[in-house]
């Protein structure tokens, strides 16, 4: 009994946990979530599929045993106990009990008249039996269905059992261990998993997932377990007619719903049914639950601008979410993925965070992947950002998923735009242009009354501050640094390094809008922000791991919705187990069984006593009342 105690209350915190902990989520993200230690620790307990976990079906099985062992050896005892009066108890046995009275009365005849009622008015049964010397004993009984608790309850764990035993796909556990079953770990396509990674549709039970883009079709779901996956096939195909989602004015998901076109050989005409959250369709015993939803295949259209070089101008890019598209040639060609795009994306952007978060616009998540698998994954928004009072195009990036996004901030021009600082990249990482821009900045600098040669060496120096930049931004600058000039020297060599990058970028910026055909205004204090901020960027973009920018410049949404679909015919087991479980527990804790033993004696003497399966407090306040009471009766005759 103990035993069984204590897996229950295992099976308890395990139900805990289960509750607490997502379950059957992605392996990575619980490696994110608690690091590899506590991941390969909670993996070998089998915490992230607690339900299904081996150890948790063995105690199901070993309560079902034991439990159905109870039922069968202690129900008829229970049974028994149940019907029987104890008729049987002698007066010596009885003298015995520790709550008894005993009262003479005038006429026995009378007495067991009154006996009767007073039993019969408090909901006691009785039976009467006459004895060998002529006393007549009235047996009583009250409450005696709590015995029923005891079965009740013991029953209601072996349905529970047995109803998460069925949902716990235990004959896929077998399957499983003797081979013929097998959890699928490759990302490959539907239809190239094969047979012994799929389930069949008389599977029992299950629990999957999934997603249809609209105007989409499918008969199989996924089933995630472990670090893989199952294909369960349905009996029947689903299609997604459209989906429709409603935005607070904040932009946050306020309800989203799917209309669903149910295909199955059974039917005459397809099933047309619309689902939402908490409104699933039932169809066949497999529960369709609206889950979430994500992006179907979103057309995408992207200006992508080189980021090192003398080009300024984009080249166009066409592709969807979910395909992949090549840049570049040779060893130096990159497959970029197209992960995800979401047109909302609530952001506070207050300085000091206390103000209230609003929709920034769409944005695209992508990995850049180079010949050797190596990838960074980005995100990337298409609208400027507005930081600080001002507007940035701004990209996030990060080599592993379990890094925090590094986000480069490209200022935008005067016309909310990317080209102003394409250009001036353009021109600054332009080594063909390096003379001109030094050639500038020193007849700004030096005047025309300047020694030549003087004039030769400044320009010299421009030069090759440019070619430093050009080559790997502020870090460069300062190798050169360190490189030349002796280290107390430093400090003030870098301060007029910078404001030579500083003068000469303002002569790229003329000379850009000069080569673009635009006018070149006079420059404010707004256009000395814009520079400073651009020369910034610019040396981020040797960290920024790709030799190129994607500006989403179109797109064209398609979205898909998330679906659960689920099989639990152990479920009304659970459901019905627990109500018997509440009833039981009720029986046992507040039913109390009670019995009297009324011997009424010749001499005119009757004995009375009382007992109980629990003597407590509430037995001594009974017997009390009762005796009182019986005395008052039997004795005003």
């Amino acid at each position: 009994m103990r035993f069984a105690v204590s897996l229950l209350t295992v099976l308890g915190i395990a139900s805990i946990i289960g509750t607490v902990l997502k379950q059957n989520e992605p392996y990575p993200n619980y490696v994110i979530k608690f690091g590899q230690f506590w991941f390969d620790l909670f993996e070998k307990l089998g915490l992230y599929d607690v339900y299904h976990s081996v150890w948790f079906l063995v105690i199901l099985v070993f309560l079902v045993l034991s439990t159905s062992l109870c039922i069968y050896r202690n129900s008829p005892l229970m049974l028994r106990e149940l019907r029987a009066y104890r008729e049987g108890a002698t007066e010596k046995s009885l003298r015995a009990f520790s709550h008894r009275a005993s009262y003479t009365v005038a006429a026995t005849a009378e007495a067991r008249a009154r006996i009767v009622q007073f039993l019969g008015q408090r909901g006691f049964r009785f039976k009467t039996v006459q004895q060998a010397d002529g006393s007549e004993l009235i047996a009583a009984k009250a409450g005696s269905y709590q015995r029923l608790g005891y079965i009740l309850t013991h029953t209601a764990i072996v349905i529970i059992c047995v109803g998460g035993l069925i949902d716990g796909n235990v004959p896929f556990k077998v399957q499983e261990l003797l081979g013929y079953k097998k959890v699928e770990t490759l990302d490959i396509p539907e239809n190239e998993v094969p047979a012994i990674s799929r389930l069949s549709v008389r599977n029992l039970s299950f629990r999957a997932n999934m997603t249809l883009p609209e105007g989409a079709s499918s008969n199989v779901s996924f089933m995630r377990i472990r670090d893989g996956y199952l294909v369960q096939e349905l009996p029947f195909r689903i299609q997604l007619k459209q989906f429709r989602i409603e935005h607070y004015a904040t932009g946050q998901p306020k309800s989203f719903e799917s209309d669903l076109l149910i295909i199955d050989p059974d039917l005459k005409e397809p099933l047309a049914h619309t689902i939402s959250v908490n409104h699933p369709l039932i169809y066949k015993g497999i529960a369709i639950y609206q889950s979430d939803f994500q992006d179907g295949g979103t057309k995408l259209n992207f200006n992508a601008y080189g980021l090192f070089g003398a080009k300024d101008q984009p080249i166009k890019v066409q592709s969807n979410i979910f395909k992949n598209v090549t840049l570049g040639e040779g060893d130096q060609a990159l497959k970029v993925e197209f992960n995800d795009f979401r047109l909302f994306n609530i952001l506070n952007l207050s300085p000091d965070g206390k103000g209230k978060p609003h929709n920034v616009g769409p944005n695209i998540t992508y990995k850049v992947r180079d010949a050797q698998g190596q990838a960074r994954e980005y995100v990337s928004y298409m609208q400027p950002l507005q930081l600080d009072g001002r507007r940035y195009f701004v990209t996030g990036m990060r080599a592993t998923p379990q890094d925090e996004l590094k986000y480069l901030r490209i200022p935008a021009d005067e016309d909310y735009s990317l080209q102003g600082f394409m250009r001036l990249r353009a021109t600054m990482f332009d080594p063909s242009l390096h003379e001109e821009i030094a050639r500038r900045f020193t007849q700004d600098a030096m005047g025309d009354k300047a020694d030549p040669d003087m004039r030769k060496k400044f320009q010299a120096s421009v030069v090759q501050l440019l070619q430093g930049f050009d080559a790997g931004g502020y870090t460069r600058i300062a190798k050169m640094i360190e490189d030349a000039v002796p280290e107390p020297q430093r400090e003030k060599a870098a301060q007029t390094y910078l404001k030579i990058i500083s003068g000469a970028t303002l002569e790229a910026y003329k000379l850009g809008l000069e080569r673009a055909g635009l006018k070149a205004g006079e420059p404010d204090s707004n256009t000395q922000i814009f520079l400073q901020e651009s020369l910034n960027a610019m040396s981020d973009l040797f960290f920024y791991g790709a030799p190129f920018y994607l500006q989403l410049d179109e797109f064209q949404q398609r979205q898909a919705s998330g679906l659960q679909l689920t099989r639990s015919p152990g479920k009304n087991l659970v459901y019905g187990g627990s109500v018997l479980l509440v009833l039981g527990i009720f029986a046992m804790i507040y039913i109390r069984e009670r019995r009297i033993w009324m011997l009424i004696k010749p001499t005119n003497e009757v004995l009375f006593t009382m007992s109980a399966n629990r003597k407590n407090r509430d037995l001594d306040m009974e017997f009390e009342q009762y005796r009182e009471q019986l005395r008052r009766l039997l004795q005003s005759e």
